[in-house]
């Protein structure tokens, strides 16, 4: 049975709002709004108390860009690249400074893989267009 056009575009579509709103969560709740406390005190923990409040900050803001460059479909692939480095780096650090505030560190990779399958799924499924591709480029197969 052929695949509709509809289907198609929803096959696209979702796994990026579900990878941009996580990232834009996590940025925005969690480090922004310090709705998730072990957010901040985990950075404490890899960066020291007196940068914890201000790297939560940025941390928060890159991450919220994170999720809307998902969003905006540009440069998927660089993209993926970005969030796998950064939750490569985010994971190493939490597990070697602050193993403790993990609610589960096996769990965290589980879940981290999966997010990050889901990432590239839809960075490799966008065909590397972008909406500023011309349209005459969008109709090649």
């Amino acid at each position: 049975m052929p695949v509709s056009a509809a289907t198609l575009r929803l096959s696209h579509l979702i796994p990026r709002l579900v990878v941009g709103a996580v990232w834009i969560f996590h940025g925005l709740y969690s480090k922004l709004l310090d709705g998730i406390p072990r957010h901040r005190m985990i950075v404490a923990r890899v960066l020291g108390e007196e940068f914890a409040e201000v790297a939560t900050v940025v941390v928060g803001l890159l991450e919220v860009l994170l999720g809307l460059w998902v969003l905006s479909r540009m440069l998927p692939r660089a993209c993926a690249v970005v969030q796998t480095l950064a939750l490569l780096a985010m994971n190493s650090l939490e597990i070697a400074r602050a193993p403790d505030l993990l609610v589960s560190a096996p769990g965290m990779l589980l879940l981290n893989a999966g997010f990050l399958a889901l990432a590239w799924y839809g960075a490799t499924r966008s065909r590397g267009l972008s909406r500023a591709s011309p349209p005459a480029a969008r109709r090649r197969p």
